[in-house]
């Protein structure tokens, strides 16, 4: 650049290179206010082009990150179900050694009450027991 403006100045008075700086500095300017305008123009269509590209941007990091929550929740779920089914055997196991009956030993018994107390209504004369006499007031 330093060369440029030696060889310029060659041979030129000092008006002479006052002029040309002076065009030179006006060209710069001019080339900035285009280069300012075309940013301007430019501008809005690259905005607009950065907002699509970010919604696009937006809509696959939703999609990934809906597809790791939910991928983490069947995790956690199957988790759960098995925490739920350890607990749930420690406890029978517990209840088991403390001889407190299950549902299902409570089941057969009220089945087994039930058939013996049919076999003792059929037996005992296949209906109810009979009824003592009332007295009648004369």
């Amino acid at each position: 650049m330093v060369k440029k403006l030696k060889a310029l100045a060659e041979g030129k008075t000092d008006s002479e290179m006052a002029a040309l700086i002076k065009n030179s500095a006006h060209q710069i300017w001019l080339a900035g206010l285009g280069a300012f305008a075309k940013a301007q123009e430019e501008g809005v269509k690259a905005f607009d082009s950065l907002v699509k590209q970010g919604e696009a941007v937006q809509e696959r990091a939703r999609k990934v990150a809906d597809e790791k929550i939910a991928d983490v929740k069947a995790q956690a779920s199957g988790q759960w179900d098995k925490l739920e089914q350890v607990f749930e055997e420690r406890v029978a196991r517990a209840l088991h050694s403390l001889s407190v009956p299950t549902k299902k030993d409570v089941e057969a018994l009220s089945r087994r009450v039930t058939e013996l107390t049919a076999e003792v209504k059929k037996l005992s004369g296949g209906g109810d027991a009979p009824k003592a006499p009332t007295r009648r007031a004369k």
